[in-house]
């Protein structure tokens, strides 16, 4: 059973490991730039949990902003290896876009490695469509897909 929570100050080293294995060299996060983004001023971290072997582990999390004039954006969304292909990101995913729609966005912005084929394949899965490619968007040499919701907002 997965349970999403808000991130906690001392989950900080067990999400940067997730995100390195999450990602290559050069696409994963530094330290630095991970904490930066989690820290935005409209930035919120959740936190996927399992109970696993009798102790909670963290399986994964997802990066989110909001933008009070614009869309909301989903900045990194990683699930550890061993817990993907369980609903794990789904769960994440979804519980993003409540949280985007709590705060008033009406649609939601990402990026994905045009290389990334399960990813794209899941986001599609939950109704996103390919808005535009960005060229050598990571390292400078991979592109990106700029990928968007519309979110049904409280009540519609």
């Amino acid at each position: 059973m997965v349970t999403i929570r808000s991130n906690r100050p001392q989950d900080f080293d067990e999400l940067w490991r997730i995100d390195q294995a999450c990602f290559a060299a050069g696409i994963a996060y530094s330290r630095r730039e991970l904490a930066w983004y989690m820290r935005r001023s409209r930035a919120f971290t959740l936190v996927a949990e399992v109970q696993q072997d009798g102790a909670t582990r963290i399986a994964g999390f997802v990066v989110a902003e909001s933008d009070l004039s614009g869309p909301g954006h989903i900045l990194t969304i990683d699930v550890h290896p061993t817990f993907q292909r369980a609903a794990t990101g789904s769960r994440l995913l979804e519980a993003a876009e409540q949280r985007l729609i709590e705060e008033e966005c009406r649609s939601v912005l990402l990026e994905v490695a045009v290389d990334n084929r399960p990813a794209i394949t899941f986001y599609k899965r939950h109704g996103y469509s390919v808005l535009e490619t960005l060229r050598r968007y990571y390292m400078d040499s991979i592109d990106a897909l700029v990928m968007g919701k519309h979110l049904k907002q409280l009540g519609n």
